[in-house]
């Protein structure tokens, strides 16, 4: 075993070191020869000594090193015991508990051929409970080996590793095993392996150690309360969520399009789509996710997925029901979305829309009298977490060519300033968009984003920014 292997070489290096220095310190002695008793001197014999211990010293260490990292590969990554190598390996690169089952199968159902039963001790729920006969064989039915293995290992039972036998009973020799337990903050993870007596004893604190680590590492990124101390996953989280949005909006037919986007942190709730359904009709979205952080860009990806997976774009109370549904099957209890998603169609010159709650969507259409603006109110409620309404309706608005439909989070219109006044109450916010709905979408956008900078005094933004404006008639 290694540990009996690695003693043995540190004795034998340690004791070839010590013949090695007594043959030498022997040897140097004679070489000093006295010829006048007064004048003889110590010094020479003790400093050779001394360099020889040190040189032999660093010679054995590093011997030693070398041997032992020799041995460990040889005893670890050989036989039996590689199997857990692999495993705590791979235990090392999991960060969810799907990653987690997904090494149990790959490496120790597949390749191994353990069984693995994985449970919430504190609550006796079963995470994870290997498909088919264990392999133990002659432990009965699931249930009774549930049972068995609560009413042996008790819920305070101690961190650590322990060894079981076929009745599940507790033995102390790894040897006698016929599986071994790992208890790691409340929770038990049971592998059954017929052949246990093959493993090197020195793989179970290795393993246990990495467990622990992992179940760390999950319980960090599922807490939104410490994963902002991860700054290099909210950084990976955040590139994924830009994933999700259009890297470029699509060239449309007598529709040209453009987007702002600006999360307050790193990652966002608030989220856009453009979608052509065909020549003369395109599905737009934006909405916005309860809450900041990692759920709600969860909760936005979904909603992104969910729309564009869907084959009939045009079917907007089926496209919404999706999304609340998808919602509602995370659990999340707190998330919803407000949301606005619309066909445009250029043939008929109309928008057909849905407004699930959202306060800012408009149509700025060009009249004698000047530019005014249309509201396109909210006819349904929020979306994911309360039941929507039997009879969704679908509202209609004409549209003609010059009007530009802008629709933005509450980051825009809610904006303060230093007397904290709201730029969508003020006559600066409806004049601004008036003055520049004449221009390219883009310059548009432009224009409500650096109003938006300037009415809040270039100070610290309190929520996400995000426009899309379509306009029609134009072009890109």
């Amino acid at each position: 075993m290694y540990k009996n292997r690695r003693r043995f070489a540190l004795i034998s290096i340690n004791v070839v070191a010590a013949v090695i220095f007594t043959v030498i310190a022997v040897s140097v002695a004679p070489q000093t020869k006295i010829n006048d008793y007064r004048t003889y001197s110590n010094l020479f014999p003790m400093c050779v000594t001394a360099v020889l211990f040190g040189i032999l010293m660093f010679a054995s260490i590093s011997i030693f090193q070398n041997t032992r990292e020799r041995i460990e590969k040889k005893a670890m990554q050989t036989g039996a015991t590689e199997y857990m190598t692999n495993f705590i390996d791979r235990l090392r690169f999991c960060y969810s508990l799907d990653d987690f089952y997904r090494a149990i199968y790959e490496i120790l159902e597949l390749e191994a051929d353990c069984s693995v039963f994985y449970l919430d001790r504190t609550t006796n729920y079963t995470l994870y409970n290997s498909p088919g006969k264990l392999t133990v064989g002659e432990m009965g039915g699931r249930s009774n080996m549930m049972e068995t293995l609560i009413a042996n290992f008790r819920e305070e039972w101690p961190n650590g590793v322990y060894y079981f036998n076929d009745e599940c009973g507790l033995v102390t020799k790894e040897k006698d095993g016929r599986g071994f337990l790992i208890v790691s903050n409340g929770e038990h993870l049971y592998v059954f392996c017929r052949y246990m007596y093959l493993f090197d004893t020195e793989i179970y604190p290795k393993l246990f150690e990495e467990f622990a680590r992992f179940q760390n590492r999950s319980r960090i990124i599922s807490s939104l309360s410490e994963i902002s101390e991860l700054s290099r996953e909210w950084a990976q989280l955040a590139v994924t969520q830009q994933s999700f949005l259009p890297p470029e909006l699509p060239q449309v037919e007598r529709v040209s399009f453009a987007a702002y986007f600006r999360p307050l942190i790193n990652v966002s709730g608030d989220y856009y789509t453009v979608l052509p359904i065909d020549e003369k009709k395109t599905f737009i979205m934006l909405g916005d996710v309860s809450g900041k952080g990692m759920a709600a860009a969860l909760v936005m990806g979904l909603v992104m997925n969910t729309v564009k997976i869907r084959e009939d774009k045009e079917d907007l109370v089926g496209a919404l029901r999706a999304v609340d549904a998808a919602i509602k099957s995370m659990h999340l209890q707190d998330k919803y979305t407000v949301l606005f998603m619309g066909v445009i169609d250029t043939e008929k010159m109309r928008i057909r829309y849905i407004n699930a709650s959202m306060s800012d969507p408009i149509i700025v259409t060009k009249s004698p009298e000047g530019y005014r603006i249309k509201p396109l109110s909210s006819n349904c409620s929020i979306v994911g977490i309360i039941p929507l309404d039997d009879d969704i309706a679908v509202a209609e608005q004409r549209l003609f060519s010059g009007d530009l439909i802008l629709m933005a989070s509450d980051g825009v219109s809610e904006v303060m300033n230093e007397d904290k006044v709201e730029l969508g109450d003020t006559t600066l916010y409806t004049d601004t968009i008036k003055a520049s709905a004449s221009k390219t979408p883009q310059e548009f956008v432009d224009d409500i984003a650096s109003l938006v900078m300037s009415y809040n005094a270039d100070t610290r933004l309190h929520d996400d920014v995000t426009m899309l404006v379509a306009k029609i008639g134009g072009s890109r």
